[in-house]
């Protein structure tokens, strides 16, 4: 239950804050947004599927390889914690 309140909390904070967010009005802001999506979408038209295919493989192996690093980096911090 604790875990859950926790990730509650972090989408919490996460979603509390909009960067630049009453600094630049808000046309502007979906303006970009817009500009961003339409950049992503001409993108992929541009690139062979094979190409987005590899990168969402690619990335998704890269976040595995940062989760191996934080558990050992976690067993570490067991163990030592067991020796003091």
């Amino acid at each position: 239950m604790k875990e859950k309140e926790s990730e509650a909390q972090m989408a919490e904070k996460t979603n509390r804050r909009k960067p630049f967010e009453g600094e630049i009005p808000e046309e502007v802001r979906q303006h970009v947004r817009a500009a961003r999506d339409e950049l992503r979408e001409s993108v992929k038209a541009f690139l062979p599927p094979e190409f987005m295919e590899h990168r969402k493989k690619a990335r998704k192996e890269m976040l595995l390889a940062f989760r191996s690093v934080i558990d050992a980096a976690l067993e570490h911090m067991e163990e030592k914690g067991k020796k003091a």
